[in-house]
């Protein structure tokens, strides 16, 4: 009896019930990337028509905000012309998000400089120190969640939560304000105003901008120790943690080695969230201090009903926050297995 027809047969049907092979991890990885990146764009189409909607229902025109209101009609018929302001709304959203794409965000209406050229020097400010502030909370704030999970309950945990809890309590401006009061008019150990340029030296660029920075870090550390202390927390409730106390290995050790590598993905979610802040939400910040950053060139732009470059500043802080956004969500997938490796 040929039995190799049935053996061919069995063959088949294990293939068909066999699970379908695993896929590439790298090429899970790049579909993911890809999808996060697509998503990111719809997300900051649909938000420059909000920015671009959004300053087209202002109160009040622009032509009549710059000549005055004894500006006579044909004054501000010219005005609106050479700013287009003529032509249909639709067809000046395109022409806008079209020159953004380009990196051309037209001229200012208040003083007529190329708002691309003036912007650039005040986002380096406000990135230099947005970095600043993020490479003395981040490392701050996970020193302070590790120390609240190795002495947790205790005075050094409580004291630790009090303090960091009070700080982000605090509004950035009455933070600011205190920070001047104590170190500029007390004890004059740093100066209040933080104007600084391409030209002064790197070391008093720092001490100029150490207040500002300060109140940033106040700002952001207690929300990043507070989730790196729970994420902490979360894993050192799994067995192999409690397996680790039971050899007898130190408690840093067990924190640092096996316990911070599984709880990275939440940290750095939580981080980039705080950096993205640092960067869209130091408006307050750069005011009080006098900053020559985006935050001030915004809000001074703003008292002038500068309509470009209030929407060109808004499309980069929203193209900055859903950047860092798309990072953090990558860091994350690479820092967990179980989302690296598709099933």
């Amino acid at each position: 009896m040929n039995n190799q027809p049935l053996a061919e047969e069995i063959q088949l049907e294990t293939q068909a019930l066999a699970p379908p092979a695993r896929k590439s991890a790298g090429g899970h990885l790049l579909r993911l990337l890809i999808k996060r990146l697509a998503l990111g764009l719809v997300l900051l189409w649909a938000v420059s028509l909000v920015i671009f909607a959004g300053t087209q229902i202002l109160p009040g025109d622009v032509a009549t905000a710059m000549l005055g209101q004894q500006a006579t009609p044909e004054a501000v018929a010219s005005i609106r012309k050479e700013l287009g302001l003529e032509k249909p709304a639709p067809q000046r959203y395109v022409e806008w998000l079209g020159g953004a794409v380009r990196g051309d965000f037209g001229r200012s209406s208040s003083n007529r400089q190329d708002i691309a050229k003036s912007i650039a020097p005040r986002l380096k400010n406000t990135l230099y120190l947005a970095a600043m502030a993020a490479i003395i909370a981040v490392p701050l704030s996970i020193l302070l969640g590790i120390l609240c999970v190795l002495y947790v309950g205790t005075w050094v945990d409580r004291t630790i939560g009090i303090v960091t809890l009070s700080a982000i309590s605090l509004p950035e401006f009455f933070a600011g304000y205190l920070l001047i009061a104590y170190f500029s008019v007390s004890h004059f150990w740093l100066p209040s105003s933080a104007t600084v340029s391409d030209a002064m030296p790197l070391g008093q660029r720092l001490i100029t901008m150490l207040l500002p920075c300060l109140t940033l870090v106040l700002a952001v550390v207690g929300h990043m120790m507070r989730m790196t202390r729970v994420a902490l927390l979360n894993v050192m409730a799994s067995p192999y943690i409690e397996t680790a106390f039971l050899k007898g290995l130190p408690g840093w050790r067990i924190i640092w080695k096996h316990a911070l590598p599984n709880a990275v993905s939440p940290i750095v979610n939580v981080v980039a969230l705080n950096l993205a802040y640092l960067i869209v939400g130091v408006v307050v910040v750069e005011v009080i201090f006098v900053y020559p950053g985006m935050g001030q060139y915004l809000v001074d732009h703003v008292a002038k009903r500068d309509v470009p470059v209030v929407q060109a500043a808004g499309l980069i802080f929203a193209a900055v926050y859903i950047l860092l956004n798309i990072v953090a969500d990558m860091v994350a997938i690479l820092a967990n297995p179980r989302l690296r490796h598709p099933r």
